[in-house]
């Protein structure tokens, strides 16, 4: 790959974390940053752009959507996300789909997703709520996720869209 761009969204600094597991495996000319600092009119340069976020309410956060709404036709991107329900379900999926319509201009290469500690507040505020109960006593076990393992898994989505990108 010439250029990477390993960009994300974060509040709790568990995306922040599998980003950089992302970028610290990438070899060549590689930038990471918040999307709040990635000016669109610089999105041109990237082969690839990595694109990590929270799942928050089921979804995608605004400024992610916002943010993949800007994708260039036809440019390279990977997916990635965070989330407190169980790996696999369907909040999660939802949420990693939802990203991939909205980036159907995009060639996207390929998605990944984690356990990630879901912030206490947020817990604390959802508990109260009898339809979230069940779900807040899921993402409670969460608590110690992004792990190494996690890390791990990032590490090799990492090196995977690398060579599917570099197949083009």
């Amino acid at each position: 790959m010439e250029n990477t761009l390993v960009t994300y969204f974060t509040q709790t600094e568990n995306t922040k974390k599998v980003a950089e597991s992302i970028y610290k495996n990438i070899e060549g000319d590689k930038q990471i940053m918040p999307i709040s600092e990635v000016q669109e009119e610089d999105l041109e340069d990237y082969d690839l752009i990595f694109i990590g976020f929270p799942v928050h309410s089921h979804g995608v956060p605004f400024a992610v959507e916002s943010f993949i709404k800007k994708i260039p036709r036809d440019k390279k991107i990977a997916l990635f996300s965070t989330h407190g329900s169980l790996t696999g379900g369907r909040i999660s999926r939802e949420a990693i789909e939802h990203a991939s319509v909205l980036a159907s201009g995009a060639r996207l290469l390929g998605t990944f997703s984690c356990r990630g500690k879901v912030s206490l507040s947020a817990l604390e505020i959802l508990k109260k709520s009898p339809e979230h109960r069940a779900w807040t006593d899921m993402a409670a076990s969460a608590g110690t996720h992004p792990d190494e393992h996690d890390l791990s898994e990032a590490a090799s989505f990492a090196k995977w869209i690398i060579t599917l990108a570099s197949q083009d």
